[in-house]
């Protein structure tokens, strides 16, 4: 989270970020991790321990990674989560390592990742827009955010959005904010009632069986030193980004490369694998194009009117493919086969990504 309002104001400030080039060395070989959510016939207790029977039969993600991927250092305390869900709730499970388990802030939308922290990120029909973001710390404060777009696309964070009835519960293994011994680290559970999942189109509906919505969790960890009696952070040091998803720059507001989460009754050990993106090839050149603009728009302050105006050229064997200019923006399309039926991703200048 910190990264991105770094990159926004950079932005603002007319530079280009860092961080959006070059798209096809740095992002395309990352593919969206997947994840079987299961039907829980009794939801656990919110406690904040994960030893309900209901979490035994939820698999775990694979361990979280460093935010930009294999080419930063594995993470120094291992992370990793669960997901369960069943009429009335969709249920997170997380189980953080850490030896030092601190934190500050208490006030309900505090920014918290300026403590340690566990993050959740949901975008339900996955189109980058209209999603949510909801933060915990080790005392249990949580921030609730609505994004109605993301920060680089001119997304402004509504603050004053709050998740009613919604729960959630830390449980520390060790003893917080004492230096004077080793913890194991935090778990922690969050029950989300899907009537709070409603945007500026109406309500979400639960998801049926086979349903697939972006996911992505992080963790932010900060380096610490010991004083008096206290932790302060590592002064000059930035944070680390630990993710289920890598997204490949420092922005967890890329909803293209977020996880995929199926929601499933069938009991464990009798599903299908977990879901992978559909047409990636195709969907990367939808993006390569859009990452391009923004590119040529920091330069020239508009977008380019052409594909031969951007200088943009296909890679060899690319999906067939459209560009269309509109009154401020742009739609671009690109075509592939899933199971002999065609299939187009399409993006527009704001990044609204859709599978048709």
């Amino acid at each position: 989270m910190a990264g991105i309002l770094a990159a926004a104001a950079t932005l603002a400030a007319g530079e280009p970020p860092p961080q959006l080039a070059p798209w096809r060395e740095r992002m395309q070989p990352i593919t969206p991790q997947g994840y079987i959510a299961r039907h829980a016939a009794r939801p656990p207790v919110i406690d904040g321990r994960l030893d309900d029977p209901a979490w035994a039969e939820a698999d775990w993600t694979g361990d979280f990674r460093d935010i930009e991927g294999d080419r930063r250092p594995r993470p120094r305390f291992r992370t990793r989560a669960k997901i369960l869900w069943d009429e009335t709730h969709l249920y997170i499970g997380a189980q953080l390592e850490e030896p030092h388990v601190w934190g500050k802030l208490t006030a309900h939308d505090s920014v918290i990742f300026q403590d340690p922290d566990f993050e959740v990120f949901i975008d339900p029909d996955g189109d980058t827009h209209e999603y949510f973001e909801f933060e915990l710390n080790a005392l249990n404060t949580g921030w609730d955010l609505f994004l109605p777009k993301p920060y680089l696309d001119g997304g402004k964070a509504r603050n004053e959005w709050d998740i009613p009835g919604l729960r959630s519960a830390v449980h520390v293994d060790g003893t917080i904010n004492d230096p004077r011994d080793t913890d194991h680290g935090w778990t922690l559970e969050i029950a989300f009632p899907w009537a709070a999942f409603r945007t500026e189109r109406g309500a979400v509906r639960p998801p049926m069986e086979d349903d697939i919505w972006r996911m992505n969790f992080s963790r932010v960890e900060w380096r610490i030193n010991v004083k008096e009696g206290g932790y302060e952070k590592v002064p000059a040091t930035p944070e680390d980004n630990w993710v289920w998803s890598p997204q490949g720059v420092i922005d967890m507001h890329r909803p293209e490369m977020w996880g995929l989460v199926r929601f499933s009754r069938r009991a464990p050990g009798r599903d299908h694998p977990p879901p992978v993106l559909a047409g990636k090839a195709a969907r990367d050149l939808a993006l390569d194009v859009y990452h391009a603009q923004r590119e040529f728009r920091q330069r020239h302050r508009r977008w380019a009117a052409s594909l031969e105006e951007l200088g943009w050229t296909a890679p060899a064997g690319a999906a067939d493919h459209a560009f269309t200019a509109e009154d401020g923006g742009f739609v671009f399309t690109s075509r592939f086969l899933e199971n002999g039926r065609s299939r187009v991703w399409r993006i527009r200048a704001d990044r609204r990504l859709t599978l048709d």
